[in-house]
């Protein structure tokens, strides 16, 4: 607890999260973690959360969603007193990247606390996990998988469990992961306060709501298909053979510093980065095929900068908060209008600005149409200067083969101070 030197000579900001009455520790956190007032997710639960309430939620990724539950969390945790560190909230997450993400959150949140906060995911080794289990956790946060597997090996019990919460509910959907979830659930207190998260509400999303939430509060903020209003849209109508030597060619235009390319295919990804790295260009590459090791890695270089350009599946389309990535590129055309919002979600986040750019060959004109009837508006074609779209394609090649002659006649150096120009439309 803070002395009451602390208390009394402490200067707190962000006085929009003052009114929600959550502890001083907390709110000095938040105040350095550069927050100024709540956003409307984290107005909505946080007041909820506090009363002990059920609830289902839902909103646009980016909008703070962590802090909306996880604040309320640790001021109940902090407000308990309780003796060592029993596992008393539990927190499942569909990847292991955003259950990484949530822990480092909560950290970040509980840094003036001697609350003890620990991850437990697959793809790393389980020994220090089980280390930190069987030392003692106050918050746990993990992907269904692993945790079963320490539940197997004895390493942690859910007895004093009271808060559960689910995140990305549709994409543990998606993943398979409701019979591990329903496993999990039945281990658990039945007294507890459990919060669901789901961007959409297919049924068996519904059903898993209504046998493990008690007279829930629903709470929405946003329309899962709506894009920010941040996000500056364009389309470029290109051949496919031609999109591995398009691609380099934008990237040269934007001045590629903070680019986020999306692919369909894990090997399309991996094909791509070496072309892009030909060009003088530092790639990270994100798919379930990586290693852990090598998915923090290019996580962490692209935070930092090391790397100018991430291409990455749809793994990191979902939840993952990185700050200023001015681009999101669409290699390949989004199978469904949902995907398209999330993926180009990792820009203009928390209110700023970026640029959502797909390519579109002749084949996915139909899928992108779609994409357009449901967000509600027609997207610009856009050509870029000086492309030539005339090159015809290559007999029994692939256009990444293709691509990985031809792009050697775009400089190498993408680090041109030109200013940026505009593309002019076809």
């Amino acid at each position: 607890m803070p002395t009451k030197a602390e208390t009394t000579t402490t200067t707190i900001t962000a006085p929009g999260f003052q009114n929600f009455g959550l502890d001083e520790r907390l709110l000095r956190a938040v105040a350095e973690e550069g927050y100024e007032r709540p956003t409307p997710i984290q107005d909505l639960a946080i007041p909820l959360v506090m009363a002990g309430r059920d609830m289902m939620g839902s909103a646009q990724t980016g909008t703070g969603k962590t802090a909306a539950f996880g604040l309320p969390i640790l001021h109940r945790l902090l407000g308990e007193h309780k003796r060592g560190h029993a596992l008393r909230t539990l927190i499942l997450s569909p990847t292991r990247e955003l259950a990484a993400q949530i822990e480092e959150s909560l950290k970040n949140y509980a840094r003036h606390t001697k609350l003890r906060i620990a991850a437990v995911i697959g793809g790393v080794n389980i020994k220090p996990q089980t280390k930190a289990l069987r030392e003692g956790v106050d918050i746990l946060v993990a992907t269904p998988g692993r945790l079963l597997d320490h539940v197997g090996q004895k390493n942690v019990t859910f007895h004093d469990v009271e808060v559960f919460v689910l995140d990305e509910g549709d994409r543990m959907l998606d993943m398979g992961f409701l019979p591990d979830i329903r496993r999990i659930i039945a281990l658990l207190p039945r007294k507890r306060q459990t919060l669901l998260f789901s961007a959409t509400i297919p049924p068996e999303i519904a059903t898993l709501a209504g046998t493990m939430l008690s007279n829930p509060e629903h709470v929405q903020v946003g329309v899962r298909s709506a894009p920010a209003v941040g996000i500056t849209h364009a389309v470029y109508p290109v051949p496919s053979h031609l999109k591995p030597t398009l691609l380099p060619a934008i990237l040269r235009e934007i001045g590629a510093r903070s680019v986020l390319v999306f692919t369909r295919t894990k090997r399309r990804a991996d094909r791509l980065s070496r072309v892009l790295a030909r060009s003088g260009l530092r790639i990270g590459v994100l798919h379930g095929d990586r290693t852990q090791a090598q998915r923090i890695a290019a996580l962490d270089g692209f935070k930092r900068g090391k790397f100018d350009v991430l291409i990455a599946t749809d793994i990191a389309a979902r939840g993952l908060d990185i700050e200023g990535i001015t681009h999101v590129i669409n290699f390949d055309v989004p199978a469904t209008p949902e995907d398209y919002v999330h993926r180009i979600g990792r820009t203009a986040r928390a209110e700023a600005v970026g640029d959502a750019f797909t390519l579109v060959s002749p084949e996915e004109d139909y899928t992108m149409r779609q994409i357009e009837a449901h967000l509600g508006q027609v997207l610009p074609r856009v050509a870029l200067r000086d492309f030539d779209y005339e090159v015809t394609a290559p007999e029994k090649k692939t256009g990444l083969q293709k691509a990985s002659v031809n792009v050697r006649t775009i400089p190498t150096s993408f680090r041109s101070s030109r200013k940026r120009k505009l593309p002019r439309k076809r």
